[in-house]
């Protein structure tokens, strides 16, 4: 049992020095000035661990096609967002012919309920080329616990653009999808902005616990054994 916590001890702080260097790595790609989209031929080589949060920028048009919208009680990424509310997809044709989906931002007091004809987001879907700025972002995998979509609302729970892409008929889409900075609508709804993830880095604490019950198990031995010497 002593080398087991040990070991879990020594597991943790390598999980701290890889946490620390995907800090590292995340407040560089976010502060990094926007680089154009990868083009099409590039996309199924990109990487959560690589390329999440490259920040870039391209032109595209948003398709008169249904949007969709994800469930959050706030967010880790985003310091201008608390509360529960939704974040609003759409579909974007950009000028090469494929389709990018966008996280066009946050509606706060829960827009699933509004009827979805009424969604506000509709007026971002004018047919003309817009010059959008955002983040790469790669599609979440619904946990155990996680509730199935809505389809008639068109809501999920999970940020997962490629199931929403063949639910609601917007074709081939691109393996990533893009985490909104700019434009920001003039009526603020959807409220797009800038990132600034905050990873939970509890490893030191886990690490000094593991090492405080290998420690609080080798004195209990001790204890142990010094009192069988003293029954005999």
């Amino acid at each position: 049992m002593v080398a087991l916590f040990v070991g879990l001890g020594v597991w943790q702080l390598q999980r701290r020095a890889a946490k620390h260097a995907l800090i590292a790595a995340l407040t560089d790609r976010v502060a990094a000035a926007p680089a154009p989209l990868p083009p099409q031929g590039e996309w199924r080589s990109l990487t959560p661990e690589r390329d999440e949060f490259r920040r870039v920028s391209f032109t595209a048009a948003y398709e008169k096609l249904p949007d969709a919208m994800v469930y959050s009680a706030g967010s880790a990424v985003r310091e201008d967002v608390s509360g529960p509310g939704t974040w609003a997809f759409l579909p974007a044709r950009l000028p090469s012919g494929e389709i990018v989906v966008i996280d066009a931002g946050f509606v706060a007091n829960t827009m699933q309920e509004r009827p979805v004809q009424d969604r506000q987001v509709a007026k971002l879907v004018t047919g003309e080329p817009v010059t959008l700025t955002g983040y790469l972002r790669f599609p979440e995998a619904a946990g155990l616990l996680t509730a199935a979509e809505n389809r008639d609302k068109r809501l999920w729970f999970t940020r997962d653009h490629l199931a929403m892409a063949k639910t609601l008929g917007w074709g081939e889409v691109a393996p990533f999808y893009i985490d909104l900075e700019t434009p920001v609508p003039d009526n603020g709804i959807p409220k797009p902005g800038p990132l600034s993830p905050h990873l939970r880095d509890e490893h030191m604490q886990y690490a000094l616990t593991w090492f405080s019950l290998a420690a609080a198990l080798i004195v209990a031995f001790a204890v142990w054994a010094r009192g069988r010497r003293t029954n005999r």
